[in-house]
Protein backbone atom coordinates (compact mmCIF):
# COMPACT_ATOMS: atom_id res chain seq x y z
CA UNK A 1 0.00 0.00 0.00
CA UNK A 2 1.38 3.76 -1.03
CA UNK A 3 0.41 6.67 0.73
CA UNK A 4 1.19 10.34 -0.15
CA UNK A 5 2.07 12.80 2.11
CA UNK A 6 1.30 16.09 0.52
CA UNK A 7 3.02 19.47 2.63
CA UNK A 8 6.24 18.42 4.41
CA UNK A 9 5.74 21.12 7.20
CA UNK A 10 7.33 20.35 10.59
CA UNK A 11 4.49 17.85 11.50
CA UNK A 12 5.64 15.36 8.80
CA UNK A 13 8.22 13.61 11.03
CA UNK A 14 5.76 12.58 13.60
CA UNK A 15 2.99 11.36 10.88
CA UNK A 16 5.70 9.41 9.44
CA UNK A 17 6.84 8.01 12.97
CA UNK A 18 3.15 7.39 13.35
CA UNK A 19 2.56 5.63 9.99
CA UNK A 20 5.53 3.02 10.12
CA UNK A 21 4.72 2.13 13.90
CA UNK A 22 1.13 1.52 12.85
CA UNK A 23 1.46 -2.20 11.47
CA UNK A 24 -0.53 -1.52 8.02
CA UNK A 25 1.26 -2.72 5.11
CA UNK A 26 2.47 -0.09 4.24
CA UNK A 27 5.28 -0.13 1.24
CA UNK A 28 6.14 3.22 0.57
CA UNK A 29 5.26 6.52 1.37
CA UNK A 30 5.67 9.43 -1.27
CA UNK A 31 6.35 12.89 -0.01
CA UNK A 32 6.05 16.34 -1.86
CA UNK A 33 6.53 19.88 -0.97
CA UNK A 34 6.38 23.37 -3.07
CA UNK A 35 9.93 23.12 -1.82
CA UNK A 36 11.87 19.90 -2.61
CA UNK A 37 14.68 21.01 0.14
CA UNK A 38 12.04 20.45 2.43
CA UNK A 39 10.40 16.92 1.48
CA UNK A 40 14.39 15.94 1.04
CA UNK A 41 15.13 16.64 4.24
CA UNK A 42 11.58 15.18 6.03
CA UNK A 43 12.80 11.81 3.44
CA UNK A 44 16.06 11.45 5.80
CA UNK A 45 14.53 11.91 8.86
CA UNK A 46 11.69 9.57 8.07
CA UNK A 47 14.33 6.82 6.83
CA UNK A 48 15.71 6.83 10.25
CA UNK A 49 12.21 6.63 11.60
CA UNK A 50 11.70 3.86 9.85
CA UNK A 51 15.10 1.91 9.57
CA UNK A 52 13.48 -1.35 11.37
CA UNK A 53 10.68 -1.01 9.12
CA UNK A 54 9.65 -2.39 5.63
CA UNK A 55 8.69 0.87 4.41
CA UNK A 56 10.15 3.01 2.05
CA UNK A 57 10.17 6.83 2.37
CA UNK A 58 10.81 8.80 -0.71
CA UNK A 59 10.66 12.90 -2.09
CA UNK A 60 9.79 13.57 -4.85
CA UNK A 61 9.60 16.85 -6.62
CA UNK A 62 6.71 16.17 -8.76
CA UNK A 63 3.14 16.41 -7.21
CA UNK A 64 1.51 13.40 -9.69
CA UNK A 65 4.50 10.93 -9.08
CA UNK A 66 3.43 11.24 -5.21
CA UNK A 67 -0.25 10.78 -5.92
CA UNK A 68 -0.53 7.87 -8.53
CA UNK A 69 -1.16 4.84 -7.51
CA UNK A 70 -1.64 6.00 -3.80
CA UNK A 71 -4.59 4.43 -1.24
CA UNK A 72 -4.73 7.89 1.14
CA UNK A 73 -3.67 11.54 0.20
CA UNK A 74 -2.68 12.90 3.35
CA UNK A 75 -3.11 16.51 2.74
CA UNK A 76 -0.99 18.67 5.24
CA UNK A 77 -0.79 22.03 3.29
CA UNK A 78 0.49 25.43 4.28
CA UNK A 79 0.21 27.80 1.10
CA UNK A 80 2.65 30.83 1.46
CA UNK A 81 4.34 29.09 4.62
CA UNK A 82 4.45 30.32 8.13
CA UNK A 83 5.66 33.37 6.60
CA UNK A 84 2.59 34.10 5.77
CA UNK A 85 0.37 33.21 8.64
CA UNK A 86 2.12 35.78 10.19
CA UNK A 87 1.30 38.41 8.25
CA UNK A 88 -2.29 37.48 8.27
CA UNK A 89 -2.67 36.85 12.06
CA UNK A 90 -0.70 40.66 12.70
CA UNK A 91 -2.63 42.78 9.99
CA UNK A 92 -5.87 40.87 12.19
CA UNK A 93 -4.28 42.66 14.91
CA UNK A 94 -3.75 45.73 13.07
CA UNK A 95 -7.45 46.17 12.38
CA UNK A 96 -8.82 45.25 15.57
CA UNK A 97 -8.97 41.19 16.28
CA UNK A 98 -7.11 38.78 17.78
CA UNK A 99 -4.77 36.92 14.95
CA UNK A 100 -5.74 33.50 14.91
CA UNK A 101 -4.98 31.32 11.49
CA UNK A 102 -8.30 29.41 11.28
CA UNK A 103 -10.64 31.95 12.81
CA UNK A 104 -11.50 35.56 12.32
CA UNK A 105 -9.96 37.92 9.66
CA UNK A 106 -6.73 35.95 9.28
CA UNK A 107 -8.46 32.65 9.45
CA UNK A 108 -10.68 34.01 6.22
CA UNK A 109 -7.10 34.54 4.67
CA UNK A 110 -5.69 31.41 5.31
CA UNK A 111 -9.01 29.83 3.62
CA UNK A 112 -8.95 31.68 0.35
CA UNK A 113 -5.48 31.16 -0.37
CA UNK A 114 -5.90 27.66 0.54
CA UNK A 115 -9.04 26.42 -1.48
CA UNK A 116 -7.62 26.80 -4.69
CA UNK A 117 -4.91 24.80 -4.21
CA UNK A 118 -6.80 22.29 -2.23
CA UNK A 119 -9.05 21.73 -5.14
CA UNK A 120 -6.19 21.42 -7.65
CA UNK A 121 -4.64 18.56 -5.71
CA UNK A 122 -7.87 17.40 -5.01
CA UNK A 123 -8.57 16.53 -8.55
CA UNK A 124 -5.72 15.19 -9.36
CA UNK A 125 -6.38 12.35 -6.78
CA UNK A 126 -9.63 11.99 -8.94
CA UNK A 127 -7.15 11.41 -11.90
CA UNK A 128 -4.31 9.61 -10.69
CA UNK A 129 -5.95 7.54 -7.74
CA UNK A 130 -9.68 7.20 -8.10
CA UNK A 131 -9.96 4.97 -5.26
CA UNK A 132 -7.61 6.69 -2.88
CA UNK A 133 -9.10 8.81 0.24
CA UNK A 134 -8.01 12.15 1.06
CA UNK A 135 -7.52 12.71 4.51
CA UNK A 136 -7.33 16.47 5.13
CA UNK A 137 -5.68 18.26 7.65
CA UNK A 138 -4.59 21.22 5.74
CA UNK A 139 -6.22 24.05 7.96
CA UNK A 140 -8.74 25.37 8.02
CA UNK A 141 -9.62 22.01 8.25
CA UNK A 142 -13.94 22.31 7.86
CA UNK A 143 -13.50 24.30 5.36
CA UNK A 144 -10.75 22.86 2.68
CA UNK A 145 -12.94 19.67 3.79
CA UNK A 146 -16.24 21.03 2.40
CA UNK A 147 -14.52 22.91 -0.58
CA UNK A 148 -13.20 19.59 -1.95
CA UNK A 149 -16.29 17.40 -0.92
CA UNK A 150 -18.15 20.31 -3.03
CA UNK A 151 -16.50 20.57 -5.70
CA UNK A 152 -14.84 17.61 -6.41
CA UNK A 153 -15.95 13.47 -6.77
CA UNK A 154 -12.72 13.00 -4.38
CA UNK A 155 -13.21 10.79 -1.32
CA UNK A 156 -12.15 13.03 1.60
CA UNK A 157 -12.47 12.70 5.60
CA UNK A 158 -10.88 16.06 7.66
CA UNK A 159 -8.77 15.16 10.87
CA UNK A 160 -8.15 17.31 14.05
CA UNK A 161 -6.96 15.88 16.82
CA UNK A 162 -8.64 18.50 19.07
CA UNK A 163 -11.56 16.67 20.03
CA UNK A 164 -9.56 14.16 21.15
CA UNK A 165 -6.72 16.13 23.05
CA UNK A 166 -10.28 17.90 25.20
CA UNK A 167 -11.55 13.87 26.01
CA UNK A 168 -7.67 13.14 27.36
CA UNK A 169 -7.60 16.21 28.67
CA UNK A 170 -11.24 15.56 30.53
CA UNK A 171 -10.02 12.04 31.34
CA UNK A 172 -7.17 13.85 33.14
CA UNK A 173 -8.85 16.48 34.82
CA UNK A 174 -11.33 13.17 36.52
CA UNK A 175 -8.17 11.32 37.59
CA UNK A 176 -9.57 8.56 35.16
CA UNK A 177 -8.37 6.13 32.30
CA UNK A 178 -9.14 7.59 29.01
CA UNK A 179 -10.93 4.19 28.13
CA UNK A 180 -13.31 4.66 30.62
CA UNK A 181 -14.57 7.76 29.72
CA UNK A 182 -17.15 8.65 26.55
CA UNK A 183 -17.45 12.13 25.51
CA UNK A 184 -20.87 13.27 23.46
CA UNK A 185 -19.63 15.56 20.87
CA UNK A 186 -20.69 17.51 17.75
CA UNK A 187 -20.10 21.01 15.76
CA UNK A 188 -17.77 22.10 13.19
CA UNK A 189 -13.65 22.04 13.17
CA UNK A 190 -12.20 24.69 15.36
CA UNK A 191 -15.93 24.98 16.37
CA UNK A 192 -17.38 22.47 18.77
CA UNK A 193 -18.23 21.46 22.17
CA UNK A 194 -18.72 18.68 24.36
CA UNK A 195 -22.19 18.60 25.43
CA UNK A 196 -21.95 14.86 27.58
CA UNK A 197 -19.25 12.72 29.97
CA UNK A 198 -19.80 9.57 30.90
CA UNK A 199 -17.61 7.80 33.23
CA UNK A 200 -17.93 4.00 33.24
CA UNK A 201 -21.57 4.81 32.37
CA UNK A 202 -22.29 7.07 34.84
CA UNK A 203 -23.16 10.98 33.70
CA UNK A 204 -20.44 13.11 35.57
CA UNK A 205 -21.53 16.48 33.98
CA UNK A 206 -22.37 18.22 37.38
CA UNK A 207 -19.79 16.78 39.04
CA UNK A 208 -17.53 18.96 36.16
CA UNK A 209 -19.27 21.83 36.57
CA UNK A 210 -19.32 22.13 40.15
CA UNK A 211 -15.90 21.70 40.65
CA UNK A 212 -13.90 24.98 39.87
CA UNK A 213 -10.48 22.93 40.14
CA UNK A 214 -11.32 20.29 37.96
CA UNK A 215 -12.64 22.78 35.28
CA UNK A 216 -9.21 24.89 35.22
CA UNK A 217 -7.42 21.69 34.49
CA UNK A 218 -9.80 21.66 31.08
CA UNK A 219 -7.87 23.67 29.41
CA UNK A 220 -3.71 24.59 29.06
CA UNK A 221 -4.84 28.38 30.33
CA UNK A 222 -7.57 30.15 31.56
CA UNK A 223 -9.75 30.53 28.75
CA UNK A 224 -13.05 30.32 30.15
CA UNK A 225 -14.79 31.66 33.58
CA UNK A 226 -16.48 29.00 35.26
CA UNK A 227 -19.72 30.71 35.60
CA UNK A 228 -20.08 30.96 32.14
CA UNK A 229 -19.34 26.97 31.79
CA UNK A 230 -21.78 26.27 34.44
CA UNK A 231 -24.20 28.67 31.94
CA UNK A 232 -23.69 27.02 28.97
CA UNK A 233 -23.58 23.42 29.96
CA UNK A 234 -21.25 22.09 27.24
CA UNK A 235 -17.63 22.23 27.45
CA UNK A 236 -16.49 24.10 24.51
CA UNK A 237 -12.88 23.37 22.56
CA UNK A 238 -10.26 26.22 22.94
CA UNK A 239 -10.79 27.63 19.64
CA UNK A 240 -14.32 28.66 20.93
CA UNK A 241 -12.15 31.20 23.46
CA UNK A 242 -11.90 33.26 19.56
CA UNK A 243 -15.86 33.52 19.48
CA UNK A 244 -16.39 33.84 23.12
CA UNK A 245 -14.01 35.49 24.58
CA UNK A 246 -12.12 37.51 21.26
CA UNK A 247 -11.32 40.75 23.37
CA UNK A 248 -9.46 39.25 26.20
CA UNK A 249 -7.39 37.21 23.24
CA UNK A 250 -6.56 40.68 21.21
CA UNK A 251 -5.18 42.30 24.24
CA UNK A 252 -2.97 39.23 25.59
CA UNK A 253 -1.85 39.72 21.97
CA UNK A 254 -0.57 43.13 22.29
CA UNK A 255 0.43 42.15 25.81
CA UNK A 256 3.35 39.77 24.60
CA UNK A 257 3.98 42.44 21.49
CA UNK A 258 3.27 39.01 19.49
CA UNK A 259 0.89 36.42 17.56
CA UNK A 260 1.38 33.02 18.07
CA UNK A 261 2.16 32.47 14.07
CA UNK A 262 4.81 35.47 14.29
CA UNK A 263 6.48 33.20 17.36
CA UNK A 264 5.90 29.99 15.66
CA UNK A 265 7.32 31.47 12.45
CA UNK A 266 10.95 32.30 14.77
CA UNK A 267 10.62 29.10 16.15
CA UNK A 268 10.24 27.00 12.76
CA UNK A 269 13.27 28.93 10.90
CA UNK A 270 15.74 27.46 14.06
CA UNK A 271 14.66 24.63 13.71
CA UNK A 272 14.97 23.63 10.03
CA UNK A 273 18.34 25.42 10.53
CA UNK A 274 19.24 22.96 13.27
CA UNK A 275 18.03 20.04 11.35
CA UNK A 276 19.56 20.73 8.09
CA UNK A 277 22.79 21.43 9.68
CA UNK A 278 22.59 18.01 11.54
CA UNK A 279 21.15 16.45 8.66
CA UNK A 280 24.36 17.52 6.58
CA UNK A 281 26.86 16.45 9.46
CA UNK A 282 25.54 12.79 8.84
CA UNK A 283 24.01 13.50 12.76
CA UNK A 284 20.58 12.22 12.35
CA UNK A 285 19.90 10.81 15.74
CA UNK A 286 20.51 14.14 17.12
CA UNK A 287 18.36 16.36 14.17
CA UNK A 288 15.90 13.81 16.05
CA UNK A 289 16.55 14.82 19.52
CA UNK A 290 16.17 18.87 18.22
CA UNK A 291 12.80 17.54 16.44
CA UNK A 292 11.66 16.71 20.10
CA UNK A 293 12.92 19.52 21.93
CA UNK A 294 11.17 21.22 19.44
CA UNK A 295 7.65 19.99 19.93
CA UNK A 296 7.40 20.38 23.60
CA UNK A 297 8.62 23.77 23.33
CA UNK A 298 5.65 24.37 20.90
CA UNK A 299 3.32 21.55 22.58
CA UNK A 300 3.66 22.86 25.83
CA UNK A 301 3.39 27.01 25.00
CA UNK A 302 -0.15 25.86 23.17
CA UNK A 303 -3.01 29.18 24.09
CA UNK A 304 -0.50 30.27 26.72
CA UNK A 305 0.20 33.63 24.15
CA UNK A 306 -3.79 33.88 23.24
CA UNK A 307 -4.92 32.93 26.94
CA UNK A 308 -2.29 34.19 29.09
CA UNK A 309 -0.36 36.82 27.29
CA UNK A 310 2.80 34.32 27.50
CA UNK A 311 5.22 34.11 25.44
CA UNK A 312 6.53 30.28 24.16
CA UNK A 313 10.16 31.99 24.95
CA UNK A 314 9.30 32.32 28.52
CA UNK A 315 7.79 28.56 28.94
CA UNK A 316 10.79 25.47 29.92
CA UNK A 317 10.68 22.97 27.39
CA UNK A 318 9.21 19.67 29.54
CA UNK A 319 10.73 16.46 29.29
CA UNK A 320 8.87 14.10 27.83
CA UNK A 321 8.91 12.66 23.91
CA UNK A 322 6.46 13.54 21.96
CA UNK A 323 6.42 10.41 19.79
CA UNK A 324 4.90 8.91 22.82
CA UNK A 325 1.92 11.02 23.19
CA UNK A 326 -1.76 9.66 24.02
CA UNK A 327 -3.05 12.34 21.38
CA UNK A 328 -2.34 13.77 18.09
CA UNK A 329 -2.07 14.46 14.40
CA UNK A 330 -0.64 11.40 13.59
CA UNK A 331 -2.50 8.93 16.42
CA UNK A 332 -5.62 10.50 14.26
CA UNK A 333 -4.40 9.68 10.80
CA UNK A 334 -3.30 6.56 11.34
CA UNK A 335 -6.70 5.71 13.33
CA UNK A 336 -8.64 7.33 10.15
CA UNK A 337 -6.86 5.53 7.99
CA UNK A 338 -6.92 1.64 9.81
CA UNK A 339 -10.82 2.38 10.37
CA UNK A 340 -11.33 2.93 6.37
CA UNK A 341 -8.90 -0.75 5.61
CA UNK A 342 -11.42 -2.49 8.40
CA UNK A 343 -14.42 -4.60 8.06
CA UNK A 344 -15.36 -4.17 11.41
CA UNK A 345 -16.84 -0.26 12.62
CA UNK A 346 -14.01 2.22 14.63
CA UNK A 347 -16.04 5.04 16.67
CA UNK A 348 -14.00 8.21 16.27
CA UNK A 349 -14.41 11.79 15.66
CA UNK A 350 -14.53 13.38 11.85
CA UNK A 351 -15.14 15.96 9.76
CA UNK A 352 -17.63 14.56 7.23
CA UNK A 353 -20.88 15.40 5.20
CA UNK A 354 -23.40 15.91 7.82
CA UNK A 355 -26.77 13.67 6.73
CA UNK A 356 -29.13 14.86 9.24
CA UNK A 357 -26.74 14.10 12.16
CA UNK A 358 -27.09 17.82 13.51
CA UNK A 359 -30.70 19.22 12.99
CA UNK A 360 -30.53 22.80 10.83
CA UNK A 361 -27.40 22.22 8.55
CA UNK A 362 -27.55 20.95 5.46
CA UNK A 363 -26.85 17.50 4.58
CA UNK A 364 -23.50 18.41 2.67
CA UNK A 365 -22.72 20.46 5.38
CA UNK A 366 -19.40 19.26 6.89
CA UNK A 367 -19.30 18.88 9.92
CA UNK A 368 -17.02 17.50 12.86
CA UNK A 369 -19.00 14.80 15.06
CA UNK A 370 -18.20 11.22 15.98
CA UNK A 371 -18.89 8.34 13.37
CA UNK A 372 -18.68 4.76 12.68
CA UNK A 373 -15.61 4.08 10.09
CA UNK A 374 -15.16 1.32 8.36
CA UNK A 375 -13.93 0.41 4.27
CA UNK A 376 -17.31 1.36 3.39
CA UNK A 377 -16.78 5.13 4.60
CA UNK A 378 -17.26 7.12 7.91
CA UNK A 379 -21.29 7.24 9.29
CA UNK A 380 -22.14 9.78 11.44
CA UNK A 381 -24.07 9.36 15.01
CA UNK A 382 -27.69 11.21 15.04
CA UNK A 383 -26.87 14.70 17.37
CA UNK A 384 -30.32 16.20 17.12
CA UNK A 385 -30.75 19.72 17.57
CA UNK A 386 -27.89 21.62 18.99
CA UNK A 387 -29.16 23.34 22.19
CA UNK A 388 -30.44 26.75 22.28
CA UNK A 389 -27.40 28.63 23.66
CA UNK A 390 -25.03 27.25 20.61
CA UNK A 391 -27.55 26.71 17.64
CA UNK A 392 -26.94 30.67 16.68
CA UNK A 393 -23.29 30.39 16.62
CA UNK A 394 -22.95 27.26 14.78
CA UNK A 395 -25.65 28.19 11.88
CA UNK A 396 -24.10 31.17 11.61
CA UNK A 397 -20.55 29.82 11.11
CA UNK A 398 -21.23 27.38 8.72
CA UNK A 399 -23.15 30.23 6.79
CA UNK A 400 -19.69 31.82 6.72
CA UNK A 401 -17.84 28.85 5.49
CA UNK A 402 -20.06 28.35 2.71
CA UNK A 403 -19.53 32.18 1.34
CA UNK A 404 -16.04 31.67 2.03
CA UNK A 405 -15.77 28.32 -0.38
CA UNK A 406 -17.64 30.23 -3.11
CA UNK A 407 -15.56 33.39 -2.56
CA UNK A 408 -12.54 31.35 -3.27
CA UNK A 409 -13.75 29.32 -5.90
CA UNK A 410 -15.37 32.60 -7.93
CA UNK A 411 -11.95 34.42 -6.94
CA UNK A 412 -14.84 37.33 -6.17
CA UNK A 413 -13.96 40.42 -3.44
CA UNK A 414 -17.49 41.34 -2.91
CA UNK A 415 -18.58 37.80 -1.95
CA UNK A 416 -15.34 37.59 -0.15
CA UNK A 417 -16.33 41.15 1.94
CA UNK A 418 -19.39 39.54 2.24
CA UNK A 419 -18.45 36.25 3.50
CA UNK A 420 -15.97 38.22 6.57
CA UNK A 421 -19.18 40.45 7.44
CA UNK A 422 -21.19 37.31 8.57
CA UNK A 423 -18.52 35.42 10.28
CA UNK A 424 -19.60 36.11 13.93
CA UNK A 425 -16.16 37.11 15.16
CA UNK A 426 -15.87 40.23 12.46
CA UNK A 427 -19.92 41.14 12.12
CA UNK A 428 -19.12 44.79 10.19
CA UNK A 429 -19.15 45.48 6.62
CA UNK A 430 -16.61 48.20 6.60
CA UNK A 431 -14.52 45.97 8.94
CA UNK A 432 -14.73 43.59 6.38
CA UNK A 433 -13.84 45.34 3.77
CA UNK A 434 -10.92 47.12 5.37
CA UNK A 435 -9.30 43.81 6.38
CA UNK A 436 -9.57 43.01 2.48
CA UNK A 437 -8.14 46.13 1.32
CA UNK A 438 -5.39 45.89 3.26
CA UNK A 439 -4.80 42.21 2.57
CA UNK A 440 -5.38 42.89 -1.28
CA UNK A 441 -3.02 45.85 -1.28
CA UNK A 442 -0.36 43.39 0.09
CA UNK A 443 -0.10 42.09 -3.22
CA UNK A 444 0.09 38.68 -2.38
CA UNK A 445 0.10 36.70 -5.77
CA UNK A 446 -2.56 34.52 -4.17
CA UNK A 447 -5.10 37.15 -4.74
CA UNK A 448 -3.89 38.46 -7.94
CA UNK A 449 -6.67 36.81 -9.80
CA UNK A 450 -9.49 38.32 -7.55
CA UNK A 451 -12.35 40.37 -8.74
CA UNK A 452 -14.54 43.41 -7.82
CA UNK A 453 -11.23 45.43 -6.15
CA UNK A 454 -13.14 48.58 -6.50
CA UNK A 455 -15.96 47.23 -3.79
CA UNK A 456 -13.63 47.31 -1.14
CA UNK A 457 -12.17 50.57 -1.55
CA UNK A 458 -15.48 52.20 -1.91
CA UNK A 459 -16.56 50.41 1.33
CA UNK A 460 -13.90 52.19 3.65
CA UNK A 461 -13.36 55.56 1.75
Amino acid sequence: MKISILGCGLRTPLLLHGLVNSGLAISEIALCDIDPGRAQLMSQLGAKLAERSATSILATPRIEQAIENSAFVVSSIRVGNMETRALDERLALKCGFAGQETTGPAGFAMALRTIPVALEHARLVEQLAPSAWIVNFTNPAGIVTQAISTHTHAKVIGICDTPAELFFQIARALDAPPEEVRCEYFGLNHLGWVRSVQVRGQNVMDRIFDDEQLLSRLYPAQLFPAPFLRQLRAIPTEYLYYYYNQTLARDNQHRAGATRGEELNILNRQVHAELERLVDEGNVDAALEAYRRYLNRRNASYMRLDGAGQSAFDISDPDWDPFQGATGYHRIAVDAIRALLDTQPHAMVLNVPNHGSIEGLQDEDIVEVSCLVDRAGPRPLAVGAPPDAIRGLLLSVKSYERLTIEAAVQRSWDLAAFALTINPIVGSWHAACNFLERLESMNQPYFSRFQGHDILRSATV
